[in-house]
């Protein structure tokens, strides 16, 4: 068995409204920050999965982000594991 570090991004789907990334936007030209369009809110959720392979460490993070981390009728997520392909 090996340690994978997991990095997963979840974000809204496109389509769904993001009332925090238009507050954003609309709070950073008052700021001095021009020409910053399409602002997104998310969250990013850091971890390690034991596996004993990037296959299976990926098939048991897919299941922990559909079951628990996200809601998937609103939400995707961006999966990343060090030693694994995105």
């Amino acid at each position: 068995m090996a340690q994978f570090p997991v990095l997963v991004e979840v974000t809204l789907r496109p389509g769904i409204a993001d009332p925090q990334g238009a507050t954003i936007e609309r709070a950073l030209p008052a700021l001095g920050f021009d020409g910053v369009d399409g602002v997104r809110v998310g969250k990013a959720i850091r971890f390690t999965v034991e596996a004993p392979d990037v296959e299976t460490a990926r098939s048991r993070v897919d299941d922990l982000c559909q079951r628990f981390l996200t809601n998937p009728v609103i939400e995707a997520a961006d999966i990343t594991i060090e030693g694994g392909a995105t």
